[in-house]
């Protein structure tokens, strides 16, 4: 009977620590993938989210220096050719194009894509605009330029600058998901690292129960003598 209930309770042991190695391979593998997760989210925070805000700023000062150049040209008294003006605002829009096409490379949700589309857009239809002011300043129609850049150019760089916003807009609300989600992923990991040291415990608690219980065994074993 003793060596029924020796094996019985060994065989519970070896079952219990089956069970016990499963959870700490299943916990391990979690963590893993919590950790993986918290990386990429942490990365996209970066990669996606903060440095196209950056590039927003650039662009907002891209879009205002284009505004100033040709203000100052139709309405300043410097004599700047239109040769000049032409360059300067092709160094803007080549600027403008580089931060678009870092922008377009980061991981846009269906509202994002949409958004800078439209702005893209937008952006080529104040160039044409520019272009269009710039060649009634050279044919003798300053006038009619000084019309287009008040009127339907303050218009556009206006829708511009909404644009730019919204997108901005879409830029903090996702970053926020994004710090939201890294703080689930990093509960779910201290809830982990909390059972595994639980389990751990239990370990060491199971152990120290097998070997009390061998040591009445053995001493069970051994026959009274009587002196």
């Amino acid at each position: 009977m003793k060596w029924s209930f020796v094996i019985q309770q060994k065989l519970k042991a070896a079952v219990l620590l089956t069970g016990i190695m499963l959870l700490i391979v299943l916990s391990t593998f979690l963590s893993r993938r919590n950790i993986n997760d918290i990386d990429k989210s942490f990365s996209s925070i970066y990669r996606d989210r903060l440095v196209p805000a950056v590039d927003m700023v650039y662009l907002s000062e891209n879009l205002y220096t284009k505004r100033l150049i040709l203000e100052r040209y139709l309405f300043s008294s410097a004599h700047s050719s239109p040769q000049e003006i032409n360059r300067l605002l092709k160094k803007q829009n080549r600027s403008i194009d580089s931060l678009l096409t870092n922008y377009e490379k980061t991981f846009l949700i269906a509202e994002e894509a949409k958004s800078l589309q439209l702005f893209k857009n937008r952006v080529n239809q104040y160039g044409q605009l520019e272009n269009k002011i710039l060649h009634c300043v050279q044919t003798g129609y300053k006038e009619t330029g000084c019309e287009l850049f008040n009127e339907k150019g303050s218009v556009v760089f206006q829708q511009l600058i909404k644009g730019l916003n919204d997108l901005i807009t879409i830029q903090y609300t996702e970053g926020q998901s994004l710090v939201k989600e890294s703080k689930s992923e990093s509960s779910q990991f201290n809830l982990i690292s909390t059972l595994q040291i639980a389990i751990a415990i239990f370990i060491g608690l199971l152990i120290l129960g097998l070997i009390y219980n061998s040591r009445i065994t053995t001493h069970d074993k051994q026959p009274f003598h009587l002196n």
